[in-house]
């Protein structure tokens, strides 16, 4: 009889740890089950695992090292690919540790092949696959791991990967999506501040010399544009750098400004807050919480993750700090045996409609159907609600951007016409 570590959880969804007796692993499920435990992480006490572990390095085989150092982290295309062909592998019925040799053999140097040669060796070394990720936190998250043990403990990993595999290509797709709709609008930006930087330190100044020659009287926007060119170029008396150096490089300080603000708690508290209520983006971010973290709820669900634990790792992972705090609500409110949705409704972070079905879910027992519905149809709604975005910026730019160079014209035209008159009048 073999002695097995494991982790579960009770009727009041508390953790709990201990050990069992068994002759294997099924059996040991088998005993914590009986005891109305439902076991979250089963892994066999082994005595001798020091001494294995120095017994295998004294092998005359030298154990492999990760591939080198590498910069930067797993790119998320390259795990939901490997993740959709380790599912494939063991669909096959090969065996774990073949088929992560298989997948660590296939991929390029780098920060994937590197994670990869860890695994294998963890996986070799005695560890469950989970275990073993869950040491490459930069390359596997909460939520990938817990439903690979989860995959494990039901003896369903190759299902498990599948749907998690589905769930990575979706969420890609759809941030693809609004990155996507994004392009369009930042590059037509840096090319009219390009343009405009270029015409305000080169021919504007053109100009102010040929007025300064005929003496005009310069209207109000025409010396405004002039004072703005001046200090684009920096030509203004005094002025030690050119505003082009500031204007230019600014967007960058914006992006770092926001990174710096948002790394910290009170930060990312107040702009997630502040997106959720912007006039145009603000419905289309909402709608993308709400098919992220339904999405993530109901993959954990239906993989056989425990209620509590599923919805602690989605609040982890939802992106938002809105919807982290009315998750976590949800959350003690399941631990004090209430419903799901009556807390959800008071914090007023989703439409009606998703609060009715998660309800309508609880009832049937189909939450985890139910959820992936939900984030079916917002993912539907965040589409349309690109779609729409791309189509209303396009205008909106071509306004904004005809309205600056008409300004720019009118104002270098109103003291041409001056000059005219004045040479019509002297010539009469």
């Amino acid at each position: 009889m073999a002695t097995f570590a494991y982790e579960a959880m009770n009727d009041a969804g508390k953790p709990t740890k201990g050990t069992v007796e068994a002759a294997n692993k099924e059996e040991a499920i088998a005993r914590i089950k009986s005891q109305r435990l439902f076991p979250t992480n089963v892994a066999e006490q082994k005595a001798s695992k020091k001494e294995a572990k120095a017994a295998g390095k004294a092998k005359a085989k030298p154990k492999k090292k990760a591939g080198g150092f590498s910069f930067g982290r797993v790119k998320q295309k390259q795990l939901t690919l490997f993740t959709r062909q380790l599912s494939t592998l063991q669909d096959a019925g090969l065996p774990l540790l073949r088929s992560l040799q298989i997948l660590e053999q296939q991929q390029k140097p780098g920060a994937m092949k590197n994670v990869m040669i860890g695994v294998c060796e963890e996986v070799e070394g005695g560890s469950s696959l989970s275990e073993a990720m869950s040491k490459f936190p930069k390359a596997f998250d909460k939520l990938y791991t817990k439903m690979v043990n989860a995959g494990e403990i039901g003896g369903v990993l190759d299902l498990i990967l599948q749907r998690l595999a589905e769930f990575m290509e979706k969420a890609e797709k759809l941030k693809r999506k609004i990155k996507g709709a994004m392009v369009y609008p930042i590059a037509v930006i840096i090319i009219a501040v390009l343009i405009l930087t270029f015409i305000m330190w080169f021919i504007i100044p053109k100009f102010e010399e040929i007025f300064k020659d005929f003496g005009v009287k310069l209207p109000m926007l025409t010396t405004l544009l002039m004072e703005s060119s001046r200090w684009i170029a920096g030509t203004n008396p005094g002025q030690s750098v050119p505003g082009a150096l500031i204007v230019l490089p600014s967007p960058i300080f914006i992006f770092f400004g926001w990174k710096l603000i948002r790394a910290s708690g009170p930060g990312k508290a107040i702009t997630d807050w502040l997106l959720l209520r912007l006039p145009v983006f603000g419905s289309m971010l909402r709608k993308t919480a709400i098919a992220r973290f339904t999405r993530t709820l109901g993959t954990l669900i239906g993989a056989g993750v425990p209620i509590l634990e599923a919805i602690k790792i989605t609040a982890e992972t939802s992106g938002n700090y809105v919807y982290e705090k009315a998750l976590t609500k949800v959350h003690d409110s399941i631990r004090e045996g209430e419903s799901f949705a009556t807390p959800l409704r008071e914090s007023k972070t989703c439409d009606a409609i998703v609060v009715n079905m998660i309800d309508v879910g609880e009832e049937t027992g189909e939450m985890d159907k139910m959820l992936l519905k939900i984030a079916d149809n917002y993912d539907e709604e965040v589409d349309v609600a690109v779609a729409s975005l791309v189509s209303l910026l396009e205008p909106l730019m071509v306004v904004v951007l005809g309205g600056i160079v008409g300004t720019i014209v009118v104002a270098m035209f109103l003291p041409l016409v001056s000059m005219i008159q004045s040479l019509q009048g002297g010539g009469g």
